[in-house]
């Protein structure tokens, strides 16, 4: 179940399998790996088969996942033998409902208050957003005593929620395309 090397973005940018990692940390080992990377410096071609180490895409890949928080989450769940989201689909108690509600409202409010209603709900929904990483940020910090499964579990019913809202923020972004939209 754990990521290898090649698609473990932690290990990709030689960084601790750690949620708490900053943006900053994270571009340093980007950069750092970009200059081994590099024909000039690391001894290949530039196309990564002279090297050991990953190419520039495998790089941006990895960087891109650890600075996105959700993502992040999801890779350090795997990288500890979490349960994917296919592999449970679980929601916190209640959440599913109050979405629903919530969605109601937004759809109703954006009826009738246009852009300032969805600015409203995209201020809500990124302070929900805030508040999931915050908690994950606690979960992680828990399992590094104690990693039984159903405290990993735990994460992974904590990140379905999260996932939820992320998309709920894309729905809300007015360029979000309107064949797809929930909300017009």
């Amino acid at each position: 179940m754990s990521q290898t090397n090649q698609t473990n973005p932690f290990s990709t940018l030689n960084l601790p399998a750690r949620f708490d990692l900053d943006a900053i940390t994270i571009e340093r080992a980007y950069l750092g790996g970009l200059t081994s990377a590099h024909p000039d410096v690391g001894g290949g071609d530039g196309l990564g088969e002279d090297s050991d180490g990953p190419d520039a895409a495998t790089l941006n890949q990895a960087r891109m996942t650890l600075l996105d928080g959700e993502q992040r989450a999801a890779a350090l769940l795997d990288v500890l033998g979490g349960p994917s989201a296919s592999q449970c689909k679980e929601l916190p108690d209640g959440f599913l409902m109050e979405m629903m509600t919530r969605r109601e409202d937004i759809e109703e409010q954006i009826a009738d208050g246009g852009n300032e209603s969805r600015s409203n709900w995209e201020a809500w929904a990124r302070e929900e957003r805030a508040s999931y990483a915050n908690d994950a940020q606690g979960l992680f910090g828990a399992i590094a005593q104690d990693s039984a499964p159903e405290k990993l579990a735990d994460i992974r019913v904590l990140l379905n929620a999260w996932r939820y809202i992320e998309r709920l923020i894309e729905q809300l972004d007015p360029e979000y395309d309107p064949a797809r939209a929930d909300f017009r």
